[in-house]
């Protein structure tokens, strides 16, 4: 993603173009105070997509842990497992 570094006084003189820059351009806008950054700001849709990227990580990062600490089966004696239950639930 690329960024685009801005005084944070620009969001306040320029909200539209900011804005407009962070949708239409697709990038992040970092707003510096003094001359040191301090915010970002990037779209909905880039928001929405970069927690949903991070969610991806922490959870192929937690089934990676899984399998390292042993904690997984066969997925057939997962199966055979939940067809016992649903036959014994039938009788």
């Amino acid at each position: 993603m690329t960024e685009s570094i801005r005084p944070s006084s620009e969001l306040r003189n320029k909200y539209n173009e900011v804005i407009r820059e962070c949708r239409e351009q697709n990038v992040a806008v970092i707003l510096t105070v003094n001359g040191k950054g301090d915010s970002a700001i990037m779209s909905y849709e880039k928001y929405t997509e970069l927690m949903d990227e991070l969610q991806l990580y922490r959870d192929l990062a937690e089934a990676e842990a899984d399998v390292r600490e042993g904690r997984v089966s066969y997925a057939k004696d997962t199966y055979d497992s939940i067809r016992k239950k649903i036959e014994s639930m039938e009788l």
